[in-house]
């Protein structure tokens, strides 16, 4: 019989807090910015240049351990920019562009999903560590305490600076290190099941997080199970998976 869940890692996300404008990247200003340096672009040309720039974030940078995605890294923030920016007919962007495109954005980028705090507090309330893992650029952990969330977890473990993305296991290792505690005391939420079950096979507990208010088509299945995955709408509905872990009530 397995222990109790002492550790929760958080990917971001889709799990804590959505993207303002409803789209992650290029974030909600991009065509603003860029039609203020180039004018001339048409607005229909951005459609194209932002599916690009999704492809490039898919496909990852290929590293010695091949072209998987245990072994691509993130992209690189300025390489993905200048890759959309060719697609709309910049080819030498301007430093003020490129250094605009990745400032701090004048309003929040992010929104904090309305169940994310109490949750957060009730499993401080039980003594359960939390980090975030996630596959995204440096900076997120600004992005959260920005947010106002910072300060619940003990770490964050970004893609771009450990030098790989999930499914590779020292994504996960570094969470759970981060919280000094083994696999098996952890538990990790995603909405890509994929992601969620290669941690299981690593030994963590795994949840997949299926948001009502997901786009359509990228949502992993209704509340119940994605094949032996647990799968949740709400992050009320984490407290008592962690809860019973300990033989207490979630309340």
């Amino acid at each position: 019989m397995r222990g109790r869940v002492n550790g929760v890692l958080f990917d971001a996300g889709g799990v804590l807090i959505g993207p303002v404008g409803g789209r992650w990247n290029p974030r909600y200003d991009f065509e603003g910015i860029v039609s203020a340096h180039h004018p001339e672009v048409r607005a229909d040309r951005f459609a194209e240049a932002i599916a690009e720039g999704q492809r490039m974030l898919d496909a990852g940078v290929p590293t010695a351990a091949g072209t998987t995605a245990a072994g691509t890294t993130t992209v690189n923030r300025t390489e993905y920019h200048r890759a959309i920016l060719r697609v709309l007919g910049i080819d030498r962007p301007s430093a003020a562009l490129l250094r605009e495109l990745e400032a701090p954005p004048a309003k929040p980028a992010v929104e904090v999903f309305s169940d994310v705090r109490p949750v957060l507090d009730r499993l401080v309330t039980l003594g359960v560590a939390m980090s975030v893992v996630s596959d995204t650029w440096a900076g997120l952990d600004a992005v959260l305490h920005e947010a106002g969330i910072g300060d619940y977890f003990a770490g964050f473990v970004m893609s771009e600076v450990l030098g790989c993305r999930k499914p590779d296991p020292r994504m996960y290792a570094a969470g759970s290190d981060l919280l000094g505690l083994d696999p098996g005391e952890c538990l990790f939420i995603d909405d890509d099941p994929e992601l969620v079950a290669a941690s299981v096979r690593l030994g963590y507990r795994g949840v997949v997080m299926a948001r009502e208010d997901q786009p359509e088509g990228t949502r992993p299945g209704d509340s119940g199970s994605v094949g032996a995955l647990p799968v949740i709408a709400s992050l009320h509905e984490l407290v008592p998976i962690v809860a019973g872990t300990f033989g207490v009530s979630s309340s």
